[in-house]
């Protein structure tokens, strides 16, 4: 009996070592890789995997903001065995049943970017603070008067916030007057293209636009000179790097944006998710990243995302 025992303990060790082994699994569901708010996310989420784990396998799709995908998605994570979910929601409310889910097989799930329902732990940019500073230099620039244009975006909590800062800012002011603020341009570049395309149309002059994310603004830009419209500024959020070209440009209509910082949100996100994990809960579970507001005036002085 002892023989056999001194036999299984060897055994026992190379189990328990294996146990100890096994590679932390995370699954990220972006809203779209195409954009490259989410490429700088992904290598944040990645540093910091990999900082925990260096043969952490991480597994990076994109939702391209349908939320029925997502929730395949999150089923195929959870079918995976990933230990912890990072997810950055295409409806903030309606993926609560897959982000149950997820939990109740004892998975971690930390939300970016925008909140999601249910989620252990989330990481995002103060969205409001973004959306009133970019406003509230948009109100300065034009002495606070004239006709703005909102351009709007997807239906999460990230614009939500955004577009909630900007209106608070306008509402100090009663010689401005927004003439339309719930034109959805999809958070890309060929939405802000068309909805401007109509905007402009309808509205014969426009002394300035708050658009919701820089890819919409770049193609809001775009139309405004397509159709000899320059009598307008436009200011934004997100800080990418096709946004500092535009502001470093002196033919851009945009001027001002509140830059994020995708890389650590994400990073951050992680973070809070692997210390759950390791039964070490944070003392808070949502933490805001403030924005910085960035100009033609100071944007040669800005770090931007490609040097996190």
């Amino acid at each position: 009996m002892k023989n056999a025992l001194l036999l299984a303990l060897p055994l026992l060790a190379l189990a328990t070592v294996s146990a100890r082994a096994e590679p932390l699994q995370v699954g990220i569901s972006v809203g779209s890789l195409g954009n490259p708010f989410f490429v700088a996310a992904k290598n944040g989420a990645v540093t910091e995997a990999r900082l925990a784990d260096p043969n952490a396998q991480i597994t990076t799709v994109s939702s391209d903001y349908d939320l029925n995908k997502q929730i395949n998605q999150m089923q195929n994570f959870i079918s995976s065995g990933d230990k912890i979910i990072l997810l950055n929601a295409a409806d903030p409310e309606a993926i609560a049943p897959a982000v149950a889910s997820a939990k109740a097989q004892g998975i971690v799930v930390a939300a970016f970017d925008v909140a999601a329902k249910g989620a252990t732990v989330t990481a995002m940019t103060d969205n409001i603070k973004a959306g009133e500073m970019s406003c509230q230099y948009l109100a300065d620039k034009l002495g606070h008067k004239g006709d703005i244009v909102i351009i709007n975006g997807p239906h999460v909590s990230s614009v939500i916030d955004r577009v909630k800062g900007c209106e608070q800012v306008f509402a100090q002011y009663p010689a401005m007057k927004v003439l339309n603020d719930n034109q959805d341009a999809k958070g890309s570049r060929d939405g802000g293209f068309a909805v401007a395309q109509t905007l402009l149309t309808r509205f014969g002059h426009i002394d300035g636009m708050f658009v919701i994310n820089e890819e919409e603004a770049l193609g809001t830009d775009l139309a405004a000179h397509q159709q000899g419209r320059h009598e307008m500024i436009i200011t934004t959020v997100d800080g990418s790097p096709a946004g500092v070209e535009a502001l470093k440009s002196s033919t851009s209509l945009i001027v001002a944006t509140a830059a994020q910082n995708p890389f650590e949100i994400a990073r951050t996100a992680l973070r809070l998710g692997l210390d759950v994990l390791h039964g070490k809960p944070p003392a808070q579970t949502t933490v805001l990243l403030p924005p910085a507001l960035v100009t033609r005036d100071n944007v040669a002085s800005y770090n931007g995302w490609v040097n996190n």
